[in-house]
């Protein structure tokens, strides 16, 4: 990318799919406990899927049925799961669960399939496919939405603005389900106002590691409650939420503004989220032709009727060269990479594995971390469509316990966004993920954490660092929810 060019959401995506398809997938699987890789992990089946309760939907056990829930996103991680549950209710999987607990057969709960490091893979167990629960009911006059986990954020951004209402936090790319990004966390633009879509739950519907099925909420059961909210899957399957829902804009502009340097793209952003100008604010940095880095600030203002005043936007923010300024209808700029992603999905060229890194910095660390990073970073390092993101966040709009964040008032999430396209000069995909490793211990050794959506290789006593003052809440949790320990082992937690 050229000087000068600011990375739209949209162009990020089309860098996402820049290179094509190759042979080079990695068929591996990452041992946390032994820090060793292998070509195929171990089954952590304790039995098989004979003598099954009945169920309302399917038990998919043909090697070509169970073929696309043995990949994800990543395409990193590749294990061969015993059998795959298309649900026709919650039942089916309240009585499969309970069927795999006392066989010690490992479940693990799968929406789109997102995930860049084997997260919702399980070898020789169960895979549920979450997506036949996608109801969605929206009460406009309580304002909120109850939704089947397996929905997408896209259905609930169409079904909520039928009513003028919409989700106040959407990750950039909405093709995600919502139970998916509720075990997350789930950050956008909007999230230094509103926190993540985590901090934005009434109830739940869960199902727990023994095969109940609880109501959950802030007043009902709520250590399950808060321990399912970015619980990653460990103490059970959410599977359904309510939602609130705030009246939606009909329009936004975006404002795109370069910097020659971290710290002058940093001070800006923390200038911004302190008065709070902006209704969606997030950061990137392109390559520039020649090397080198520059680096960018993407706010975005909605409207109703007449358009922002530029000037008072961005008038004060010292950015170099011309603003990019860009309108769009709310649900257009909502929903921007929808298309691009699809397009890549057609081609095949959303297929090169993504080691991806996201970190959250402690704001005191920021510039200078962020900063020696980008000195080293090439685009050998990242992949020619790879990507880097730098934003702030609020502490103080978190709320959800087990999204582990520094423990300073303001955040900055920083993403390195890899992709190893094996037919460019890209860097192998395995010394990528030594590079994520690397600087997630050096993010670590400053009071950093990470947002476990991307693709860091752990041990169990870093998940103990990660988790901090929350781990003995969280593995009381995991003993008394899943006391079989059967629930999400591709994580690594409590391997």
């Amino acid at each position: 990318m050229d000087a000068g060019a600011g990375l739209s959401r949209r162009g990020f995506v089309r860098a996402l799919g820049g290179a094509t398809v190759g042979a080079g997938v990695l068929v591996t699987g990452f041992d946390n406990a032994t820090r060793a890789w292998a070509s195929d992990a171990a089954s952590s089946s304790g039995g098989g899927f004979d003598h099954v309760p009945h169920l309302d939907g399917r038990l998919l056990l043909d090697s070509a049925d169970l073929a696309p829930f043995e990949d994800d996103f990543g395409h990193i991680v590749h294990r061969v799961p015993g059998a795959v549950l298309e649900p026709g209710s919650v039942r089916d999987i309240a009585a499969m669960i309970e069927f795999c607990g006392p066989r010690r057969i490992a479940v693990a709960p799968r929406g789109q399939g997102h995930q860049t490091f084997g997260q919702a893979q399980v070898s020789g167990g169960l895979v549920i496919d979450m997506s036949p629960l996608s109801s969605i009911t929206v009460d406009p006059a309580a304002r909120t939405a109850t939704v089947g986990a397996g929905a997408l954020w896209s259905a609930l951004l169409t079904a909520s603005l039928a009513h003028g209402l919409t989700p106040p936090v959407f990750t950039d790319y909405i093709e995600l389900s919502i139970g998916g990004t509720l075990s997350a966390g789930g950050l956008g633009g909007t999230t230094q106002h509103f926190g993540a879509q985590v901090d934005n739950v009434v109830e739940l519907e869960v199902v727990t590691g023994t095969g109940e099925v609880v109501l959950a909420s802030p007043s009902r059961r709520a250590d399950l409650f808060h321990a399912a909210l970015a619980g990653l899957g460990q103490v059970g399957v959410i599977t359904r939420a309510t939602l609130p829902l705030i009246p939606a804009p009909t329009s936004a502009r975006q404002y795109t503004l370069t910097f020659p340097s971290v710290s002058a793209l940093a001070a800006a952003q923390r200038k911004v989220v302190r008065d709070g100008r902006f209704n969606w604010l997030e950061g990137a940095a392109n390559a520039v032709t020649g090397g080198g880095w520059q680096f960018v600030l993407e706010g975005t203002a909605y409207y109703d009727g007449t358009p922002p005043n530029d000037h008072a936007l961005i008038g004060d923010l010292g950015y170099e060269g011309t603003a990019q300024i860009q309108d769009f209808s709310y649900p257009d700029f909502v929903d921007d990479l929808a298309p691009a992603v699809a397009f890549l999905k057609s081609t095949g060229e959303w297929f090169d594995p993504h080691p991806w890194l996201n970190i959250f910095l402690p704001d005191a660390a920021t510039d200078a971390y962020v900063t020696a990073v980008m000195d080293k970073l090439t685009l050998a390092d990242i992949g020619a469509s790879g990507v880097v993101l730098l934003y702030p966040v609020p502490t103080c709009k978190l709320h959800a316990p087990l999204l582990r964040t520094p423990d300073s008032e303001l955040t900055f999430l920083f993403a390195v966004l890899r992709t190893a396209a094996p037919d460019t000069d890209a860097l192998p995909t395995a010394t990528m993920l030594e590079g994520n490793r690397a600087l997630y211990l050096a993010a670590q050794a400053l009071g950093g954490t990470q947002y476990p959506v991307g693709s860091i290789p752990m041990t169990s006593h870093d998940w103990r660092i990660q988790y901090g003052d929350a781990w003995q809440f969280f593995s009381a949790a995991k003993h008394r929810y899943d006391p079989h320990g059967i629930l999400a082992p591709g994580q690594g937690i409590f391997s």
